[in-house]
């Protein structure tokens, strides 16, 4: 009987009992009375644990689990319980969750009836990427009479792998493919020009544009017609990452890598759903995955699978190593949507130079973070010198980084400074700028 548990109900009867003999003694009537219930009670605990050991309980738990998990999402788990045995079972399951969670305290509570089926449902939100291994469930069952229990142990390790967010992947390509992106953020952009591949000619209606008229087609017709446009395909977009030290900091449990590895797969597919070329790049110290820009069905998971295997690395990142790769990889002008994070004016004028050079063969947008602690700093309201002096520092830091986006822009570069929790809208958002703009 390793697997018998007495339970809280048991310890509170016994405390009674112990209360009971010791009223005993001042009052010795009281004594029969104490050891009739003391009999009683071992009799219900025996008769409890009879029931729960004479025979295997017949119950059943198994868990149901995606083979894939997303990033930084909740995942749902299921466990699918079953009560066969002939009375209603009180059941407290554990499940054993990966390590990477840190969770002791998980315990999920529930009454079957005889006969019954009930599905658990709970939620996971993984951090890091890689593999996650579940281990055993324990269901701990009790009677109703509940002073015991009986552990029973469902062995069913499960091993997921973690990806980067294929649930923010999809919910973004629903968004910014169809009409609902303006209710979630993603702007709709006004079509300026015409820098489009012509696609036919229809009739006018409410709302075209009137620059669109096709003068001598309407004439032959005897209504309005206007020329239809669609947007310039097969260019070619890279996402590039850098993986180096400044890209380590975290922010809500993420680091500042894994929202830039999120934001490339969810705007790589938004890309190749554009029937443009989506490409990858990642960068440190020493080059990581060079995935060519291409179109085909195979595109996407290449990508997904190399972002699943980054990591990040110490170092510097080589901003002269990236140029060399992009000048052996890319041949032809296209945009580059490099994910970065400078901490200093420094950092970014080091590398400048080289940013200015990749600007000068492709469109350049160069995307980092801003700190968001440090804006609830300096927002704060100060009550002490030494509160006064840190919002100056804390608005300093601020400053700069404005300043950042400033010169870069001054030398023609495109750039975006957001939040790491805004990073894949506004991303997404830049794209289809320069997309209607046709800069791209």
């Amino acid at each position: 009987m390793r697997n018998l548990y007495l339970t809280d109900r048991f310890f509170w009867l016994f405390g009674a009992i112990v209360a009971l003999f010791g009223l005993a003694y001042p009052f010795g009537f009281i004594f029969p009375i104490a050891q009739t219930v003391l009999v009683l009670a071992g009799a219900l605990v025996l008769a409890d644990v009879l029931l729960l050991f004479a025979r295997r309980p017949a119950v059943g738990c198994i868990r149901k689990v995606n083979p894939v998990f997303s990033l930084s999402d909740a995942n749902p788990v299921s466990l699918h319980l079953r009560n066969e045995s002939p009375m209603p079972l009180q059941m407290s399951i554990i499940d054993e969750l990966p390590v990477q969670f840190q969770r002791r305290d998980f315990e999920l509570k529930i009454r079957m009836a005889s006969g019954a089926n009930q599905n658990l449902n709970y939620e996971l939100r993984p951090l890091s990427r890689g593999e996650y291994t579940f281990g055993n469930t324990n269901v701990f069952v009790s009677t109703p009479l509940g002073l015991a229990e009986r552990r029973l142990i469902f062995g069913q390790n499960d091993t997921v792998a973690v990806y980067p967010s294929i649930i923010q992947m999809r919910r973004y390509e629903l968004r910014a493919i169809k009409h609902l992106a303006r209710e979630i953020g993603i702007k709709k952009m006004r079509r300026i020009g015409h820098s489009y591949e012509f696609e036919q000619i229809k009739n006018y209606v409410e709302g075209d544009d009137f620059r669109s008229v096709n003068w001598k087609a309407s004439s032959r017709r005897g209504n309005l017609m206007v020329n239809q446009y669609e947007d310039e395909r097969s260019q070619q977009v890279y996402c590039i990452v850098d993986k180096s030290r400044s890209m380590r900091m975290p922010f809500d449990g993420l680091t500042l890598m894994d929202y830039a590895i999120n934001t490339s797969l969810a705007i790589s597919n938004i890309i190749l759903k554009k029937q443009d070329k989506a490409g990858l790049l990642t960068f440190s110290d020493v080059m990581g995955a060079t995935i060519k820009a291409e179109r085909d069905t195979g595109q996407l998971p290449r990508i997904m699978e190399a972002l699943y295997r980054e990591k990040e690395r110490k170092g510097e990142a080589n901003f002269e190593l990236l140029y060399e790769a992009a000048e052996r990889l890319i041949g032809v002008r296209s945009l580059l949507l490099l994910f970065t994070n400078f901490e200093s004016s420094y950092a970014m004028e080091r590398a400048l130079p080289l940013l200015r050079r990749l600007n000068s063969r492709h469109m350049l947008v160069v995307i980092f973070f801003e700190n968001t602690e440090i804006q609830v700093l300096a927002q704060e309201k100060a009550k002490t010198t030494a509160d006064i002096y840190r919002q100056t520092v804390a608005r300093q830091f601020l400053q700069e980084k404005k300043e950042m986006v400033h010169k870069l822009r001054q030398y023609g570069i495109q750039a975006v400074l957001t939040r790491p929790q805004d990073l894949t809208l506004n991303t997404i958002n830049k794209y289809l700028e320069l997309k209607s703009r046709g800069m791209i």
